[in-house]
């Protein structure tokens, strides 16, 4: 990615990418790249606990289905390595099985760490400072639309998002006191569509910040 370029997530929609990158190992690679910045493989390899070597594997693996490069200096596991895309849309309704089921196990990977990550927050968000307690939320929203009306509304979350991304790529454009936020956005109906035979969950009471 050049300089001054505006990340934009990539979309996979081809069965091989998907399953190029849905493994434990290369998810953690990623995001450690995403957050981090150019790495090493020694230096990712302590960040994930996998070896040096196991990293390089990864590292060209991905680098073969694009989504990491060399980033210039360094020989062997001692090059830097960084994304060339921030971020990936996998299709929610992909055009064949094959695909659909590789672009399901990059989500289940994906949202398993984000998860431990949210749990990792609750365990020790008592030593924050009182500012990001605040600002931090827990929230869930039940509400009743139509397909249409939540393809409207999930486009307006993300807009609201995308005016943060430009400080993905380019650290100088973070303001002091930045840290990286992680923001799950999960919209699903909770039944079936009328006529479906299979039985949905009792509803959860609707909950909101204070």
């Amino acid at each position: 990615m050049s300089s001054g370029e505006r990340p934009r997530p990539r979309k996979l929609t081809d069965a091989r990418t998907l399953r190029a990158l849905a493994h434990p190992a290369r998810i953690a690679l990623y995001e450690e790249l995403a957050y981090g910045g150019a790495m090493t493989a020694t230096e990712l390899s302590k960040r994930i606990g996998e070896t040096p070597t196991a990293c390089s594997f990864h590292l060209r693996q991905l680098a073969k289905y694009g989504f990491v490069e060399e980033a210039g200096g360094g020989k062997g596991r001692n090059r830097p390595w960084r994304l060339t895309s921030f971020g990936w849309n996998v299709p929610a309704a992909a055009q064949d099985p094959e695909t659909q089921i590789a672009g399901n196990a990059v989500l289940r990977l994906s949202r398993e760490r984000a998860f431990a990550r949210y749990q990792r927050w609750q365990e020790s968000k008592a030593g924050y400072p009182r500012p990001w307690l605040e600002a931090a939320d827990d929230s869930d929203y039940l509400t009743y639309v139509t397909p249409e009306e939540l393809q409207q509304l999930n486009r307006e979350l993300h807009r609201v998002l995308e005016r943060f991304w430009d400080r993905l790529a380019d650290p100088a454009k973070r303001p002091s006191g930045a840290l990286p936020v992680e923001t799950l956005l999960l919209s699903y109906p909770i039944e079936p569509p009328a006529g479906d035979s299979h039985p949905g969950p009792d509803p959860p009471g609707p909950s909101g910040p204070d």
